[in-house]
């Protein structure tokens, strides 16, 4: 499967993006309980990194 028919693939797509967005909210939960500035720019990293991955579909298909 290419990667353009997966972004345009509904179903698949709003199941991906459901998945991303439980792994925003597990990293949300770990920045609220973490202990050091390491910690907290791993889970920002993380959370920023998370998000892009929701604009594939639109750097796939061309939208800017």
């Amino acid at each position: 499967m290419s990667l353009k028919s997966f972004v345009n693939n509904k179903s698949e797509w709003d199941s991906f993006c459901e998945e991303i967005d439980l792994w925003i909210a597990d990293q949300h939960k770990r920045l609220e309980q973490a202990e050091s500035v390491v910690e907290i720019h791993r889970s920002q990293g993380a959370i920023q990194s998370l998000r892009k991955l929701k604009y594939l579909r639109d750097k796939i298909n061309g939208i800017k």
